[in-house]
């Protein structure tokens, strides 16, 4: 190097002799190591940057049961969770059905004074993660929690606890709602309330992608994961928005159904009498941790996040793109982040709401993103059990994934009894099927055309 040089250069010149030098101190070392090390490194390199990440627990608060095996054992038998709306008062409005938790009771997992100071969707929230924790045996006395974060999704915040203080205003005045209000609508509580009760503090935040907001909180956890910012994110997504003031909206909009007489059957997807989606609530939360974690400390592995993909409608405020470019683009985006091609694919876990302009979109997307495949890949809606759960819907879908590729088992498509020849895929409406389960798609699309879809697959070492 001269003295000639500019300072750019010398600047650039310091920096690949320091590279080089930092490439010859670490093969140095690895010559060194034991040749298990090497093979436990190959069961930690994910195939492309950034570390493995697996699924290691799972919780689900829902309208078929308030555990994951519970939930599953449901779905699996086609059992459908909806019924007559009783958390408000539906009789002003057309739609009166509703997925409901119906059997929940926040002091089944949270003291009296906590859950009072917790709108019902962090309830939920909360009471999941806790399953969740349990189930993967995180022993956090043990772990450095500046390593584990919260990532949650979710869609409306408290819209009943908003409903219930306006009607306070417009009857006793102002200054007798409570003071707890603010923080408790929040949509970023839910997330907040489990950092606070589990002492986590690594990454904290809530993604409000509407009906996409759980897929891309699990997402984006993953990658938080791969980039090395965080050893473990607890993740997944919770809704608990049934109140007249969600209910006069999304009826005001058209969007629901209207199928009082005959619940159970209300939601069904792609069937060609269906009339919109069923308002639901819930919450699902998974631990998703490092390859080199989860090994470490001996955890059962689940299963592997191995892709995500996001992408935009840039098409309408509410409705889909009717031939679905911006849903397929994340369905691409998301097998090539797993590295897999379309017809390595065993099952898509569909987003499939049970709307006229959804479902078309959707069944267009997949066609788009598979191409010929999509024709020999099996289609589940796991919403015409348990409705739409919105900012959680993504999540509990999630719970779904992971459980069918551990027990090589999918759920069904229920209420499908008139098809669609614009819906021409194959839906599993013979109800739940076996079949070999490697890689499974998640799909989930949201209002103002926000898309996200996740790639699960079947831990193997050395993938």
């Amino acid at each position: 190097m001269t003295s000639a040089e500019p300072p750019t250069v010398r600047t650039v010149r310091r920096l690949m002799e320091q590279a080089i030098a930092e490439a010859v101190e670490e093969a140095n070392e690895a010559l060194e190591r034991p040749p298990e090390a090497f093979a436990r490194r190959e069961a930690i390199g994910r195939g492309g940057p950034g570390r493995r990440v697996v699924v290691t627990g799972l919780g689900a608060i829902t309208a078929l049961g308030e555990d994951p095996e519970t939930f599953w054992t449901k779905l699996l038998a086609g059992a459908s969770g909806v019924g007559p709306m009783t958390l408000c008062d539906p009789r002003n409005y057309p739609c009166r059905i509703a997925a409901e938790v119906r059997t929940f009771d926040p002091r089944n997992y949270l003291d009296f004074k906590e859950a009072k100071r917790m709108a019902r969707f962090t309830q939920l929230a909360v009471a999941a993660a806790g399953q969740a924790i349990a189930a993967a045996g995180l022993r956090l006395e043990r772990e450095d929690c500046e390593r584990i974060g919260v990532l949650i999704g979710n869609g409306n915040g408290g819209f009943p606890t908003i409903d219930a203080e306006m009607r306070t205003i417009l009857t006793r005045g102002g200054m007798k709602i409570s003071p707890l209000f603010i923080p408790m609508i929040l949509p970023n509580m839910a997330a907040a309330q489990i950092s606070l009760r589990w002492k986590l503090m690594g990454y904290s935040s809530t993604i409000t992608t509407a009906c996409a907001a759980a897929t891309q909180a699990i997402g984006e956890a993953a990658e938080l994961i791969r980039r090395g910012m965080q050893d473990v994110m607890i993740t997944g997504g919770t809704e608990a928005g049934i109140s007249e003031l969600g209910l006069a909206g999304f009826s005001v909009m058209r969007a629901l159904s209207t199928d009082n007489d005959d619940p159970p059957r209300a939601s069904r997807p792609f069937d060609l009498t269906r009339n919109g989606f069923v308002p639901a609530e819930g919450a699902a939360i998974l631990v998703v941790e490092s390859l080199d974690h989860a090994l470490a400390r001996e955890a059962e592995i689940l299963a592997e996040v191995t892709g995500y993909g996001t992408s935009a409608d840039a098409y309408h405020l509410v409705a889909p793109d009717p031939e679905g470019q911006g849903a397929s683009l994340a369905m691409r985006r998301a097998l090539a982040d797993a590295g897999i091609r379309p017809d390595e694919l065993s099952w898509i876990n569909a987003h499939a709401t049970s709307t006229d302009l959804g479902d078309v979109a959707e069944t267009n997307a997949i066609k788009r993103a598979l191409g010929e495949v999509a024709y020999r890949v099996p289609v589940s809606a796991t919403k015409s059990m348990i409705g739409h759960a919105l900012g959680a819907a993504g999540a509990l879908e999630a719970v779904a994934c992971v459980l069918a590729l551990r027990d090589q088992r999918i759920h069904p498509t229920i209420n499908l009894r008139v098809p669609d020849p614009a819906c021409d895929l194959d839906y599993v409406t013979e109800g739940a099927r076996a079949l070999p389960v490697q890689h499974v798609l998640s799909n989930s699309f949201g209002f103002g055309g926000q898309n996200a879809c996740l790639v699960f697959s079947r831990f193997e070492y050395g993938r």
